[in-house]
């Protein structure tokens, strides 16, 4: 029998008699399957079958000698690890003392070589493998021993210990995360005085030798745990394994994967009914009205509502059965308690493509498990048919807007949330939560998504099913998404697309909601969604290319920031700054994180010499970078001095900060009490916006000014110029910005794509 299939025979019969839990009996074979290398050792079931010789063990040695028991975890705190002399008489007597104090039916015994090694907070690693609901197998390495818990409460929270999806490819990536583990320069040798402990191409090894168990997860392994993987002159050695197993009939079976093939009958139907269409304007009236002002045609829209023929120049039909022919779009904004019965009816009848559940109360309320079970089960049915039945997006969402599509079935009436004017932006934006998607796309000035998404409670449609359906459409660059929970293994399909997002120069901002106890418990009760761990999500975003936004402003920010400045490329980290004011220079010094002050050129610095000395103010400033203008700079001198630090040849990227209060700068709109006109084609607000399709180097702008200010912010981000408040803010975005487009710059080649056109 091969190594694997003895492995595997092992699991399954530990499973079959009722073991939960597995140690160095079993957890070594395992280990030795996948390439580990591990101490010698003796397996004693009874104490009277022991053995009276240790071949392995020179005379006068020490070995190990450990208890194994289910009930007894952490064997060091109850006196069941013992060093003794290399003797049958010492090895039995160690295990009859254990046999005696910790009495329990199920003992057995190992005893193993003794491995010398520096007892300090190098030498003592933790690694492991675990299955994860979101993301699958997860593989963890860092410092272990007794020192994992103490490191993991003075460090933010995954700095001692790095983490690895179980589908990581790239030894360069495993390698630039544990290196930036506090202790891994000790241990390779990297300090001062410090020789090396282990090899860099060990590490990895580890990792990849704990990829190679998740081929026995979920069912029957479940986690394993080397603490302590001693770092010794042999090696890296594992002491102590630890094993989890799950029977098959613990674990649910996986949902089948939807045909997400047909969302484009969702995002691009050529047919649309509506459940819930009143006279007035509620909820179904609203969407009604959305898809007369984007331009969907009037004609191919049918309404489901009983007792009328015509409702707003719409035909009607009493229900959905009494639909002619098949809608590729079902909007169900009806109570909660009539969604079973409509979805139920269309997926037995073929009656709609795609369906929006638009209200709660559903699979998030407790108690409706028996009222929506008849609904899953014709889904179900449906799925086998010639149709593959009707995908269903929501419930508990606002739905969809969809620019190429022609439909808004968000249901905010539009003097509330006014449709942004101008082109779309290459931007989907895809949000569990209705209420986060609305509230951010209101305050995006400039950026208007070609898909807006909400898919509330993820009953049927995930958020994993639209990524990896509109990735294939390469006209979308920017990927906006908030999570509050992941479907099982979503997380991890996540991060396959961002992946090829990133090989192909594109862009996934998330926001993961649920960070804490309370997050969680929160992001439950609203989307029935189980939120997963936070770190795990951090580490592994950071591997896959994903942007992850720490906090709800800094996702606007990184929101605006990659739409605004797709297609730039930064080319490297020197910074051109200008001003109007010295507190913003200064801040701008101080806020720098990995860019540097560019070196202005002697060209450069006689450009600016004469555009002052023309001004006159060429003795009230000093020309260095930051650039101060002071408050005397006008319209024309700020913008000319702009384009000139833009323009320079040692300026990769670039900041302008204005505090907007000086009288030399029109920043205003018109009023009665002054004539500034920031609309004004000689304005700063104007120069700026010309400058910014002028100019083909990145720069953000700040406005350093209160509430009257709001105008020009606006002005300039309608512009495409990502304009913040303060130049440190500004500062941090711009830095996550250059770091994820220099990673993207140097990806791989771009993956098959095709365009919105071909694909709608």
């Amino acid at each position: 029998m091969n190594p694997h299939a003895r492995v595997d025979t092992m699991l399954r019969q530990s499973v079959a008699q009722g073991r939960r839990i597995l140690a160095e009996p079993e957890g070594w074979p395992l280990l030795e399957t996948v390439g580990f290398t591990v101490p010698r050792h003796l397996v004693v079931e009874r104490l009277d079958e022991m053995r009276l010789d240790v071949p392995w063990a020179a005379p006068g040695s020490r070995v190990v000698v450990k208890v194994v028991s289910e009930s007894l975890l952490h064997r060091s705190d109850v006196g069941g690890v013992k060093v003794v002399e290399a003797s049958p008489e010492a090895v039995r007597g160690a295990m009859a003392d254990m046999t005696a104090r910790l009495a329990r039916p199920d003992l057995r015994f190992v005893v193993c070589e003794y491995v010398d090694y520096l007892r300090d907070i190098a030498s003592e690693w933790i690694a492991g493998i675990r299955w994860t609901e979101d993301f699958g197998p997860v593989v963890t390495l860092g410092i272990g021993g007794i020192y994992t818990e103490l490191l993991n409460t003075h460090f933010v929270a995954g700095d001692a210990v790095a983490l690895f999806s179980s589908d990581v490819v790239d030894d360069d990536a495993i390698r630039a995360r544990i290196e930036r583990l506090p202790l891994a320069r000790i241990v390779l040798g990297r300090e001062r005085g410090q020789a090396a402990r282990a090899r860099m191409d060990d590490l990895v090894d580890v990792v990849r030798r704990l990829q190679a168990l998740a081929a026995w997860m979920p069912v029957p392994l479940l986690e394993l745990e080397i603490n302590p993987l001693a770092v010794a002159s042999g090696g890296l050695v594992p002491l102590d394994v630890l094993a989890r197993l799950e029977a098959p009939e613990a674990r649910p079976p996986m949902p089948a994967p939807r045909p997400i093939g047909k969302l484009h009958h969702l995002l691009a139907p050529a047919r649309v009914a509506i459940a819930g269409v009143s006279e007035s304007m509620n909820p179904g009236r609203i969407i009604l009205e959305n898809l007369r002002r984007e331009g969907f045609p009037m004609d191919q829209v049918v309404v489901v509502k009983p007792g009328v023929d015509e409702i707003a120049g719409c035909r009607a039909v009493p229900d959905v059965l009494a639909i002619d022919g098949t809608v590729d779009l079902l909007v169900a904004a009806i109570g909660a308690p009539q969604v079973p019965a409509l979805v139920g009816a269309a997926a037995a009848h073929n009656k709609a493509q795609s369906i929006i559940v638009i209200p709660g109360g559903l699979e998030e309320k407790a108690g409706t498990a028996g009222m929506i079970a008849p609904m899953y089960e014709a889904l179900a049915a449906s799925r086998a048919t010639p149709s593959r039945g009707p995908l269903v997006n929501g419930g508990n969402c606002l739905g969809v807007r969809s620019v190429p599509g022609r439909i808004d079935t968000l249901f905010i009436p539009g003097h509330k949330l006014p449709p942004v004017e101008g082109p779309a932006s290459p931007v989907a934006f895809i949000s569990q939560s209705g209420a986060f998607a609305i509230a951010k796309s209101g305050k995006l000035a400039g950026v208007k998504p070609t898909y807006l998404i909400t898919v509330g409670n993820q009953m049927d449609l995930t958020v994993a099913d639209y990524l990896e359906y509109l990735e294939r459409d390469d006209t979308l660059r920017v990927f906006a998404v908030y999570v509050e929970g992941f479907r099982p293994l979503d997380g991890q399909r996540l991060l396959k697309v961002a992946r090829r997002l990133r090989a192909s120069g594109r862009h996934l901002v998330l926001y993961r909601a649920g960070r804490t106890a309370e997050g969680a418990a929160a992001s439950a009760s609203h989307t029935a969604s189980i939120a997963g761990d936070y770190v795990v999500t951090r580490e592994l975003a950071e591997e896959a290319g994903i942007v992850l936004a720490t906090s709800l402003d800094e996702f606007e920010d990184l929101v605006m920031m990659f739409t605004a400045l797709q297609g730039l490329a930064p080319g490297g980290t020197r910074l051109g700054a200008v001003s109007n004011a010295g507190f913003e220079c200064v801040a701008v010094a101080d806020s720098l994180g990995g860019l540097t002050l560019a070196a202005l050129d002697a060209g450069t610095v006689s450009r600016l010499e004469a555009l002052l000395a023309r001004a006159r103010i060429g003795t009230l400033v000093d020309i260095h970078n930051p650039l101060d203008l002071t408050p005397m700079a006008n319209d024309e001198v700020f913008a000319e001095a702009v384009r000139i630090v833009l323009e320079a040849p040692g300026v990769d990227v670039g900041l302008v900060s204005c505090v907007p209060l000086t009288g030399a700068l029109q920043t205003l709109v018109p009023a009665g009490h002054h004539r500034e006109d920031l609309e004004a084609p000689d304005s700063i607000v104007s120069r700026l916006r010309a400058l910014r399709a002028a100019v083909k180097r990145p720069w953000v702008a700040v406005v350093d000014g209160g509430p009257l200010y709001d105008a020009m912010v606006d002005r300039l981000r309608a512009a495409g110029v990502p304009t913040f408040r303060t130049a440190d803010r500004a500062l941090r975005v711009f830095n996550r910005w250059v770091e994820a487009v220099g990673v993207a710059a140097t990806s791989g080649a771009a993956s098959p794509a095709t365009s919105a056109t071909d694909r709608l």
